[in-house]
C-alpha cells in the first residue's frame, strides 16, 4: 500500500532573469515499511525533493499524496497539521532544544499538537528502549554525545508514529561507527515498525541500508537500484558505487 505518491514534481527558482529548475518532472511512490534512499551530486535536487515531500516547501507543479491526502492542494495551515501528524524529520544537525532533556525533546511534537504526555508514557518508554537511551532520558543535549543526540532526534521523529520519516543526511555529522549504529536503527524502524523512510545521503554505505536507491541528476531521476532482503551488504555497496560512477561519466 502506498503511503506516498508524488507525480510530475517540478520546482523552479527565479534568479535574476533566469529560471532554474531544481526538479523537473520527478515521480515517486513509497510503500508502507519501505526504506528509500536518494542520491546524486550536489545541486541534483535531493534536498529540494525531500522538502517538497515533507511539506516544507511548495512544488511549482505536480501533486503529492501523503497517506491519502493531496498536500499540494491544502492551505498552509492544513499542510502544517499534516506535517505535524504524519511526517517525522531527522536532519544532519540534530535540532534539539538545549534547555530540554532528551525525554522532553522527544515529547515535543506531542506537546505542540496538544496531546497529553501521560497518554504516551508507555510509548515513550518503548522508544527510549529502542534507541538505547533509557538511562539518558533526563540528560540535556550538551550532556549527550553526537550519536546520542541523533538518537534523540530519531526518537522524536518516531513518537507520533508518522506515516513517513524523512531523513536528510542523518549520518553526515557523525563518525563512521556512530553513523553505522544510526543506520541500523533506521533499518530496524523500517522493518519492525513498518515505518516508511525516505533518506537523502551522499554516503554509499548509508544508502546500502535502503530497500532501493533513486539517483537524481539535474533535477531528474536518472537511475534506480532495487535490493532483495538477502542481498549482501558488499553487493549493495558495489551496485551503488558502480551506478554513481556511471552517472559521473
Amino acid at each position: 500500500m502506498k503511503v506516498l505518491h508524488a507525480e510530475n514534481l517540478e520546482k523552479q527558482y527565479i534568479l535574476g532573469k533566469h529560471v532554474v529548475k531544481a526538479l523537473d518532472g520527478v515521480s515517486l511512490d513509497v510503500e508502507h515499511g519501505e526504506f528509500v534512499g536518494i542520491m546524486g551530486p550536489s545541486g541534483s535536487g535531493k534536498s529540494t525533493l525531500l522538502h517538497l515531500l515533507g511539506g516544507l516547501d511548495w512544488a511549482s507543479q505536480g501533486d503529492i499524496l501523503l497517506d491519502g491526502q493531496n498536500v499540494s492542494r491544502l492551505s498552509d495551515k492544513q499542510v502544517t497539521l499534516v506535517r505535524r501528524r504524519n511526517v517525522g524529520f531527522v536532519f544532519q544537525f540534530f535540532n534539539l532544544l538545549p534547555t530540554l532533556t532528551a525525554e522532553e525533546n522527544i515529547l515535543l511534537p506531542l506537546i505542540i499538537d496538544g496531546k497529553k504526555q501521560k497518554d504516551y508514557t508507555e510509548k515513550l518508554t518503548e522508544i527510549l528502549k529502542r534507541v538505547g537511551l533509557e538511562d539518558r532520558r533526563h540528560h540535556r543535549p550538551d550532556q549527550l554525545s553526537g550519536g546520542e543526540q541523533q538518537r534523540v532526534a530519531l526518537a522524536r521523529a518516531l513518537i507520533t508514529r508518522p506515516a513517513i520519516l524523512l531523513a536528510d543526511e542523518p549520518t553526515g555529522n557523525l563518525d563512521s561507527k556512530t553513523g553505522t549504529a544510526m543506520m541500523h536503527l533506521l533499518r530496524e524502524s523500517s522493518r519492525d515498525l513498518k515505518q516508511a523512510i525516505v533518506m537523502v545521503t551522499h554516503d554509499p554505505k548509508a544508502a546500502a541500508y535502503a530497500d532501493r536507491v533513486i539517483f537524481l541528476r539535474d533535477g531528474v531521476i536518472v537511475d534506480e537500484v532495487n535490493f532483495k532482503d538477502d542481498t549482501e551488504p558488499s553487493s549493495r555497496l558495489h551496485q551503488i558505487i558502480t551506478t554513481l560512477e556511471k552517472l559521473e561519466n
